[in-house]
């Protein structure tokens, strides 16, 4: 069985729809466990009438605040042996979770089945939500997702599938730390999980101005980036190599103060003519081309603009430095 987890608050406007997208699924071996999180709207009284009519649907209350002690709570009344979630706003394809199962079978633990995205809204969706949509897909149609594991949250949320036991290895939903879902990709990274490729839509995600990710402050740039550097501290840093700040815009001067904070040494370099020579947070910050000088170094690079981006990757290549080895991309 298929345990789905899913915290919902407020989503009256658009819970009937995403439950019926579950009822519609070709693979009916599943529960739904959904955890109200103090909702104020309709949405509780939705579920209620669905949780009635439908065994498979089980209905809690958060005991606590926020996503992540309702997915606690909720995980806690699950029984089955692959887990899931759901969010409540978004809806499923037909196939997802049939597609999922079997491809976790055909592979066996110690992997992580995911699936494709599609954004949808009656407001039309951003370039930069249709950039992130085609770089996800790309990644997820080759199971490369892990290569580009620090620009974005790389594991399509919240679609993903594991076995339970694989799940509880790399700990499941017991850490508390924002934003939940991209430290959970982490988790899967760092526990080995491989991700099966997926060339298929399984998950179409609901974007309008309300969304949670749009307007909760655990969703906040400074989030991801204390997240990253936790990691990467934790999973790639190399004390004994040299490192090396490649950016020097915000995302630059956040990760310099936060390793000053953390008593790490570091280099700091730009490609930027007006920036080199001068001194920030008391960094004097160097032309990049000083990296040949130093003996394998690992750098992070906070270059935003997808052209610089192209020209530095050729740089580390020419180089034969490897991504999430020498070469870490924050953005």
């Amino acid at each position: 069985m298929i345990s789905l987890i899913m915290p919902f608050k407020n989503t009256a406007a658009y819970l009937s729809d995403c439950l019926d997208s579950i009822l519609e699924q070709s693979y009916k071996e599943w529960e739904l466990i959904m955890v109200n999180d103090h909702s104020t709207d309709d949405s509780y009284m939705i579920a209620q009438a669905y949780a009635n009519k439908e065994e498979r649907i089980h209905l809690l209350e958060n005991k606590g605040a926020g996503i992540i002690k309702a997915l606690q709570r909720g995980y806690s009344f699950s029984s089955g042996s692959f887990i899931s979630r759901m969010d409540s706003d978004d809806r499923m394809h037909p196939e997802r979770l049939n597609h999922m199962i079997n491809a976790l079978k055909a592979k066996g633990l110690g992997h992580l089945a995911v699936g494709q995205v599609q954004y949808f809204s009656t407001d039309g969706i951003s370039d930069g939500y249709a950039r992130y949509e085609k770089w996800l897909n790309a990644l997820t149609q080759k199971g490369s997702n892990y290569k580009e594991l620090y620009k974005e949250c790389v594991i399509p949320s919240p679609c993903w599938m594991a076995y339970r036991a694989d799940f509880d290895r790399c700990g499941g939903f017991q850490k508390e730390r924002y934003p939940e879902d991209y430290d959970l990709t982490f988790r899967f990274y760092a526990g080995d999980l491989t991700l099966i490729p997926c060339d298929q839509v399984l998950h179409y995600w609901r974007d309008y101005p309300q969304r949670t990710s749009r307007n909760s402050v655990h969703y906040a740039q400074n989030f991801f980036l204390d997240l990253k550097l936790h990691y990467f501290l934790k999973l790639h840093y190399q004390p004994e190599r040299p490192l090396v700040i490649w950016g020097a815009g915000t995302k630059g001067k956040h990760l310099a103060a936060a390793f000053q904070n953390e008593g790490v040494p570091f280099s700091w370099m730009c490609d930027n003519p007006n920036k080199i020579g001068k001194t920030i947070y008391g960094v004097s910050m160097q032309d990049y081309q000083e990296i040949d000088h130093l003996e394998h170094p690992q750098i992070i690079v906070t270059v935003a603009n997808p052209q610089a981006q192209g020209a530095i990757l050729q740089f580390f290549h020419l180089r034969q430095m490897e991504s999430l080895r020498d070469f870490f991309f924050f953005c």
